[in-house]
C-alpha cells in the first residue's frame, strides 16, 4: 500500500525519515546500454518524475497484483514521444489477465496517419523457466506463486529479483545457484498467507547463499532504522532510490 498509509495514525507512518517514505515497489535496469524498467504500480508517474525516467527501452512484469501494474496505462506516454512500441517481458497468465484489465491497451490505434499501431508490444515466457534475450539483453527467469497467482522472478548475471514468493518448488534454489545480490521480499514481522516474515525472508537468503540480499515489498510494520538494527550485515532494507551495483 506504500508507506504512510492513508489514515494510518502508526509512528512509521508519521516519521520523518525519508526511509520510511516509499512508494510501491519496483526497480529499473540499466544494462549494456539500456533502459529496463521492473514492474510498474500505481506510483510509477511519480517515482518516474522523481528518478528522470525519460527513456525505457522495455519493461519486466513480474506479475498483475495491482501494487505491480496499475501504472501500465503511463507507459503510453513513452509512446506518444519516441513513436514506438514499448516492448514488455511477461508470462503468459501475466499477459492473458492485462488483457482482461486493460483491454483498451490491445484495440488497434492510428499511428500517425502511416497505419494501425499498438502502443506496447508483448514477448511472452511461454514456460515456468528458462532463459530469454530481451532487448538484447540475456535474463533468466523462474515461477513461483502467491495465493494462486503465478509470479516471474528474473536474474542477470549474478543479480535476482524475487518479490512476492509466498509458495514455490525447491527447484527455486537451483535457479538462485551462484546469487551475489538478492532482492527479496519481506512484508512483515510475522508471517502472512501471500508474503514471508522477516524471518522467513532471512533463512530463504540464507537458503540461496546470496552474498547480500536487499529487503523489498515492505510494509509499514517495519521501521526502517529499527528493523537495521536486528537485521545481520548481509541482509539490508531497501529503500526508493537505493542504487545497487550488479
Amino acid at each position: 500500500m506504500g508507506i504512510p498509509h492513508i489514515g494510518c495514525p502508526c509512528e512509521v507512518c508519521h516519521s520523518a525519515s525519508a526511509f520510511n517514505k516509499r512508494t510501491r515497489s519496483a526497480g529499473l535496469f540499466t544494462i549494456q546500454g539500456k533502459t529496463l524498467l521492473l514492474d510498474v504500480g500505481p506510483d510509477f508517474r511519480m517515482q518516474a518524475l522523481r528518478h528522470q525516467i525519460t527513456h525505457l527501452d522495455g519493461v519486466l512484469i513480474t506479475h498483475t497484483h495491482s501494487d505491480h501494474i496499475a501504472g501500465i496505462d503511463d507507459l503510453r506516454v513513452f509512446y506518444f514521444v519516441e513513436h514506438k512500441k514499448l516492448p514488455c517481458l511477461l508470462s503468459r497468465e501475466t499477459l492473458q489477465d492485462i488483457q482482461l484489465r486493460y483491454p483498451y491497451l490491445f484495440r488497434p490505434m492510428p499511428s500517425d496517419g502511416k497505419g494501425i499501431a499498438a502502443q506496447l508490444e508483448f514477448q511472452v515466457l511461454e514456460h515456468d523457466h528458462g532463459n530469454a534475450v530481451f532487448q538484447g539483453v540475456q535474463f533468466s527467469y523462474f515461477s513461483y506463486f502467491q495465493s494462486g497467482m503465478k509470479v516471474t522472478g528474473f536474474r542477470y548475471g549474478n543479480f535476482a529479483y524475487v518479490s512476492d514468493i509466498r509458495e514455490y518448488d525447491e527447484k527455486v534454489f537451483d535457479h538462485l545457484k551462484g546469487v551475489h545480490t538478492l532482492v527479496l521480499s519481506a512484508l512483515r514481522h510475522h508471517p502472512t498467507p501471500m508474503h514471508f516474515s522477516l524471518d522467513e525472508a532471512i533463512a530463504f537468503s540464507r537458503r540461496a547463499n546470496a552474498k547480500m540480499t536487499y529487503l523489498t515489498h515492505i510494509a509499514h510494520d517495519l521501521d526502517h532504522e529499527k528493523t537495521t538494527a536486528l537485521l545481520p550485515s548481509d541482509i539490508r532494507m531497501s529503500y526508493d532510490g537505493l542504487e545497487i551495483e550488479i
